[in-house]
């Protein structure tokens, strides 16, 4: 049984690294990180900033990401899409036979939207978990736009960009935040009465906002999205939408 460490790093700014992910990064023996291709180099290349940053002496190992059949029902498309990271972890880690934890850098938080856990309980036999909490993607947009998380005893609902799709504006929320969302699910909603404040590489160098009436900004964040997907060969954003609009129309 090994000791495996999800640590939480936040959306990509190293500063964003807690106190205790720092130490625990210096404390580990073997560090896991993927490779998602040429086009993602990046994301890769931003661990082993964040490594030297925190003056980790751990043992740094590569992997490549399987890629998702997307023939398959999306159900079964993920869970076997899970089942081959955790092999190649599995493997990765016998081969490099490590003498104490390892660890693993997880974007935003290992326990919002993120599979890792999920992939974890998928090893044989199920590894000691010690998990540390990260900056998530939600606290950055809404530090980025200086804007509360919810509002006044208002109900907040986070779900996917293919919820949203499919089944509209949750009913009881006043507040809604997309994760996981490629293919701009706010352009389906009635934009009457909705702001938006959107985010893409929150934290990093590249960080680009844009916030504003949905019916007016959201056509403009399709376009801002499109080009800087094409600028950088990948994009992480989010964004939160709220049926009362703020005074003012800020960032319009």
């Amino acid at each position: 049984m090994i000791d495996l460490w999800l640590i939480g790093i936040g959306t990509g700014n190293p500063d964003h690294v807690t106190l205790e992910a720092q130490a625990a990064l210096r404390d580990a023996a073997l560090v896991l990180v993927p490779r998602k291709g040429p086009d993602k180099s990046d994301l890769a290349d931003l661990r082993h900033t964040i490594l030297r940053a925190c003056d980790s002496p751990a043992r740094v190992v590569e992997f490549d990401m399987p890629v998702r059949n997307e023939a398959l029902p999306y159900g079964a498309r993920v869970a076997r899409w899970h089942d081959e990271i955790a092999t190649i972890w599995a493997e990765t880690i016998a081969a490099a036979q490590p003498d104490g934890p390892v660890a693993l850098l997880v974007w935003g938080d290992p326990g919002l939207y993120d599979s890792t856990l999920r992939i974890a309980a998928r090893l044989d036999p199920v590894p000691r978990l010690r998990v540390l909490p990260g900056i998530t993607a939600l606290q950055a947009l809404t530090a980025a736009h200086a804007i509360p998380f919810n509002s006044v005893n208002g109900a907040v609902t986070v779900t996917t960009g293919r919820r949203l799709r499919a089944q509209g504006w949750p009913g009881a929320a006043d507040t809604v935040v997309a994760m996981l969302d490629g293919a701009c699910a706010f352009q389906h909603l009635d934009p009457d009465g909705l702001h938006i404040w959107w985010g893409a590489y929150l934290g990093m160098p590249e960080q680009v906002l844009d916030a504003g009436p949905l019916a007016r900004a959201g056509p403009r964040i399709i376009d801002e999205r499109a080009a800087a997907r094409a600028r950088h060969g990948w994009i992480m954003d989010t964004y939160l939408m709220r049926r009362v609009t703020p005074p003012g129309d800020a960032g319009d």
